[in-house]
Order: C-alpha cells, then structure tokens, then sequence
C-alpha cells in the first residue's frame, strides 16, 4: 500500500479536489468511465460502466454507450478496475494505533488524541478506502470535535459516526477519560441523555454483564427515546443474553472465550430476535481478523515493516509503537488467542446461521492491528477462510452498515442521487478480495482523495 504523509495527503486532497465540486462553488461533473461497477446492492456487476458526478453526489450510472458524458466533464478512466461503493468499518477506535501497552498510552498520548491520533488514524482509514466509520469508544469532546472536523471536510478522514465513551459498570482504573460507569437506573438514564445531549451517533454498552439488568434497559430505553441506536459487547455469553434482553441493536465482537461454540439457548435468542421482522434488522459485527490473524503475525513480523500505519504519525511516537510489538508471542492482549482461534470457524459458521446481519468491523487500533490494514484483512478472513461469498461479505462493508446507521438514502452504493462515496480496485475483489489492500482510487463527497 502506497504510503503518504499527513499534510502531503491534504495537498493532494485540495489539488485534486479541483476536479469535484467544493461547498459553495457550482458543481462541475466527473465521469469514471470504463470499469466494472459492483453497486453495494449484489445484483450482477455493470461491465464498462459510467459512473457521473456532480458536485457531492452521483448524477447517472449506467455503461458505456448509454450514458452520456456531458462536453467538458473531467473524465477519469477506470479500465482494468472494479468501482465499487467507499467501505465502511463499523468498529474502530481512532485514539489507539496499535500500540501493545494499553496503559502506557492511556497516561502518555491523551493531550494528542485530538490533534494528532484520531487525525491521523482517520487519514489512514480513508487512504485505505474506508468512506466511513463507526468510532467505539473515545474521549467525549475529542470524539466530537475531530468528527465533526472530518465531516465539515476540514481534515481528511470518513464520515463519522461516533459514540463517545463506553457505558458500564466501573471503568477500569486509569480510563476514566473515555469510560462511564453507571450505578443504578437513574445515573444509566443521565448518561445516555448527556451523550446524547452532546450529539453522540451511537450508544455502546461494554461489560453488561457486570451491571443490573435494570441499569442495561434503563441505557437501552434512554437511548431509543432519543432515537439513538445502541450496541453491546458480545465477548461473553452473559453479554449477548442481556444484551438481546433488552433490546440493543446489535452486538460487537466474536468473544474472548475458549468454549467451542455458542450455546444453544443464546443462538436460539438470537433467532428469536431476528425472526422479528417488526424490530428491523439485528446486527452483528464479529471483529474476527484480530484472532484469526494473531499466529500469522508472530510468525511473519514483516507486516510490522508496511509504511503505511506511519502516516500521519510523528517519528516518537511510531517509535514508540513499534518498540510495544518487539515481543509480540508475549503480548498479554493475545495470549489466549492460540486457544480461541480453533473455535472461530465454528462461531462464525453459528452466525451465519442465526440470521443476524453481519458487518464489517475490525476492532481497528488494538494492538497490532493498525487502520491503514485492518479493513481489507478482515474482508479476507471472511471470504478465502470461512468461505463467506465475496458479494455478500462486500455488501457487508457497504450496503449494511449504511442500513445499520440508518443513513442508507444517502450512502451505501453506487446510486444515482446519493453521495458519490466510491473506490477503485485494479482487479477483480469478487475472485481476488485481497485486491482491496491496494485502493488505486477513493473519493468521498465527490472529493478524490487517492
């Protein structure tokens, strides 16, 4: 993956921003001619494509032939390429990147997660041609204030979707920044109305097993009356009862537990859950690549070497990062992981199963698992290891998360009136999804960043 540096990634932006249409300015068109089109919706991929842009927002799709290219349109040719819409992953942590030693960072960088970290961590999301980002847990304003500057397009990054600090029992010590405990019903409701009071995206829940179930449904209805989705960690059977118990709307993770599978009584409540067609859609993101990819990495550290999780980053704290992952094998974050990855093939088969919607996330920012990778390599998990179709696991990344955050009208696929949120791949991701590790072309609200 080409790698670039911050401020030389925001000339490019603007430079080639020319071609789009900036806030305020009269839109000029742009046509991508010539490639394959993959929609977001799954039907059969549109050969020799034409795809016009307008200002933010997506004018015609249609082939070559048929749509015409208006006099004076910049046209950018995607022959030999697959177009398909800007990915989404739907669980990210933009204030870590991938540094091993949690609590060294959390008491070092706090003062540079808003002009340095979460920047720089978005960059890289967008460079690897995610569109858009579901943010898990941060500190409050920071959260906000570097969402709404990406959003605003003053810094490059994805859209954002945040959701502020962690709802739970007790922070762990030392994280109080960017996690709220709880204690009774009453102080569950007030923290979901200060988060949502502040302009939060999302409620997450973590640890619910820890809390009363009067304190969950008390986060949970505080948050659907405010018309805020919620989301609950799935690590721990206990987690997913609760969490389906009162409601959420999806669930994180593909657990922390070394138990073969999934008990009969949770995948039955799941079922139960999404057999309600009434109650939408029940979602679910496994973050699986982490697990899968931990025997991997230790075995072939090269991937340490990739300049691309420096972008952005100033040289003392890439450093610094990379001297955490010197001892990878001894990193406590992943000394279960040899126990835990027998049974993932089994869970995700369960998930498949269940009827929930899967979606893209990658618990981007953990340790080792760095923003400018993480996205493409849970796509590869997902398809040439568990056998997930290659269209589906796509619309897992696109189509799905945009219905999750309920702004499918707007983003999603490749559709005329939505925002013109696309990449480009050279080569074929329905055959070859590894192909996405190289985005050759990304462009978001009509702007080309790549």
């Amino acid at each position: 993956m080409r790698a670039f540096g911050l401020a030389a990634t925001i000339v490019v932006s603007s430079a080639t921003a020319t071609a789009f249409a900036p806030a305020g300015l009269a839109a000029q068109t742009t046509a991508l001619v010539g490639g394959t089109l993959i929609d977001g919706f799954g039907a059969p991929p549109i050969r020799n494509s034409v795809v016009l842009i307008e200002g933010q927002r997506i004018q015609r799709v249609g082939r070559v032939g048929e749509v015409a290219v208006p006099a004076g349109a910049t046209v950018i040719s995607t022959e030999g390429m697959t177009v398909l819409p800007g990915l989404w992953d739907m669980h990210v942590h933009l204030m870590i990147v991938g540094h091993a030693d949690y609590a060294h960072w959390d008491s070092t960088y706090p003062a540079q997660f808003e002009s340095v970290i979460m920047p720089a961590a978005a960059c890289q999301l967008l460079m690897a041609g995610v569109t858009s980002a579901r943010d898990l847990g941060g500190p409050l304003e920071a959260s906000l204030r570097v969402r709404d500057r990406v959003n605003q397009g003053e810094i490059p990054g994805p859209t954002l979707y945040v959701s502020g600090p962690f709802i739970q029992h007790e922070p762990y010590p030392g994280t109080e920044l960017f996690r709220w405990g709880v204690t009774g019903e009453r102080d569950a409701r007030e923290k979901v109305r200060r988060l949502a009071e502040a302009g939060v995206n999302v409620i997450k829940l973590i640890d619910q097993d820890q809390m009363t179930m009067e304190e969950v449904r008390a986060v949970v209805d505080e948050a659907h009356r405010r018309r805020l989705p919620v989301i609950a960690h799935a690590h721990r059977p206990e987690e997913i009862r609760r969490a389906l118990d009162a409601g959420v709307d999806g669930v994180e993770h593909t657990g922390l537990q070394t138990a073969p599978e999934y008990p009969a009584d949770v995948m039955a409540a799941v079922r139960d859950r999404t057999a309600q067609g009434n109650r939408g859609p029940f979602f679910w993101t496994p973050t699986i690549s982490p697990l899968y990819n931990y025997d991997y990495l230790r075995d072939n550290p090269e991937w340490l070497d990739d300049p691309s999780w420096h972008l952005g980053l100033p040289d003392d704290i890439i450093a610094d990062i990379r001297q955490s992952l010197a001892h990878w094998d001894q990193l406590p974050y992943y000394q279960m992981m040899p126990q835990r990855r027998p049974t993932l093939a089994r869970k995700f088969q369960q998930l498949k199963e269940s009827g929930a919607i899967l979606l893209i996330g990658t618990d981007s920012g953990v340790p080792g698992n760095f923003h400018s990778q993480s996205t493409w390599q849970e796509l590869d998990v997902w398809v040439n290891v568990f056998g997930y179709p290659a269209m589906e696991a796509i619309r897992a990344a696109t189509y799905w998360p945009a219905v999750a955050m309920g702004v499918s009208n707007d983003v999603g696929t490749v559709s005329e009136g939505k925002y013109a949120d696309l990449i480009a791949v050279r080569g074929d991701p329905l055959r070859h999804i590894s192909v996405l590790r190289d985005v050759d072309l990304v462009i978001k609200r009509g702007r080309r960043y790549r």
